[in-house]
């Protein structure tokens, strides 16, 4: 097995940008193992992010994609109060054809040689099995069956983002309530499906859709949704545009076509430029609710597990997601800043406190 610090580089560059305390490259041959982990912070605890296995068509694209990941992980964290720090790690390949019980235990090896200074889960591309064979090689994992209570963490992601949305409303309108309101759901995988449900409980108007047209059809057959086409989506007027898919869709194309109120999804990196588009939403009154912020639930779900907190502990923590929500988006408005740049400040914030502690010891 081979692990190596990035060197000075082209790359090296964007590294520093982000702060990274630590970047490792994993590879070996045997395997076919190709994988990089990242750490951006640990000032709260021990880094935690997911492992993402994804089909890049760059090497460049994978390290740009496991900075901003773990970056957004230490925002994550500190916003939420949890006591944890920023990671992710990602694997290059395809989940459907390159993964093996061999591939994810020699990762599982590199996560032990990070001799606990980083804790993964599943992922894009990855699952509850791939957790089980990483276990079989380092404690340093959740949401191995045999292990986890924490397995399935949609329903608890889908609720902090439908507590970000009740928080928005409250913004804007002046009342939280989603009787009667239209929310355009993109991306309707297991936590979009179920914010789904949680806003057609509350009567909310909700469009879904999603590049499978099949899946479309299915989950607005059974939550009474309405369904749209993918393309069609921003041609449309909608007090909620909740984007859960990919991110990178809010840009400098999307933005000008946007007839929304506010935008709140479960997405990872919706901002395809944080401080351009960030500012570009200010400036057209649309009500930005930072991603990874609201969708904070399924770290939320795996401190739980952590720190052996129940189920319901999980459900509750979540929920205060309405009251940070609005305490970024007052800011936002008291200071004129995009929402965005408001939870960097009170995340940073956190980190520089609790930095002081720590030094006094």
């Amino acid at each position: 097995m081979v692990s190596g610090i990035l060197e000075e580089g082209s790359l090296f560059n964007e590294l520093s940008k982000c702060n990274h305390q630590r970047v490792v490259f994993c590879n070996d041959e045997d395997t076919g193992l190709k994988a990089i982990i990242a750490i951006h912070d640990t000032t709260l605890g021990p880094a935690f992010g997911g492992t993402r296995m994804w089909n890049y068509k760059t090497e460049s694209d994978a390290l740009r994609d496991v900075l901003r990941l773990s970056r957004a992980m230490t925002y994550k964290a500190a916003i939420s109060g949890l006591n944890l720090g920023g990671g992710n790690a990602v694997i290059l390949g395809d989940s459907r054809v390159n993964k093996t019980e061999t591939l994810m235990r020699r990762f599982g090896q590199f996560v032990r040689h990070m001799n606990g200074s980083f804790i993964t889960a599943e992922d894009l591309g990855t699952n509850s099995r791939d957790m089980e064979y990483i276990r079989m090689e380092t404690e340093h994992v959740i949401g191995a069956h045999e292990a986890s209570t924490s397995a399935n963490p949609s329903p608890i992601t889908a609720k902090g983002v439908f507590m970000g949305i009740k928080a928005c409303l409250k913004e804007f309108y002046g009342s939280d309530s989603l009787a009667g309101r239209s929310v355009a759901v993109q991306g309707i995988g297991h936590v979009g499906e179920s914010l789904v449900h949680l806003l057609r409980e509350e009567n909310a108007k909700v469009y879904v859709s999603d590049i499978d047209e099949d899946r479309v059809r299915q989950v607005a057959k059974k939550s009474g949704a309405d369904p749209i086409s993918n393309n069609n989506i921003l041609d449309l007027e909608f007090d909620v545009y909740s984007p859960c898919a990919l991110g990178g869709i809010i840009n400098s194309s999307t933005i000008p076509k946007m007839k929304c109120a506010i935008i709140a999804g479960s997405a990872n990196n919706q901002l395809a430029d944080e401080d351009l588009h960030g500012r570009m939403l200010l400036e057209k009154g649309i009500i930005f609710a930072p991603d990874y912020l609201i969708n904070a639930g399924s770290m939320i779900n795996s401190y739980a597990e952590l720190s052996g907190y129940s189920k319901k502990r999980a459900l509750q923590l979540a929920e205060n997601i309405y009251e940070v929500t609005r305490g970024v988006l007052q800011k936002s408005k008291a200071e004129n800043i995009p929402t965005n740049k408001a939870a960097d400040i009170i995340a940073e914030k956190r980190i520089s406190d609790i930095k002081k502690i720590k030094t006094s010891y």
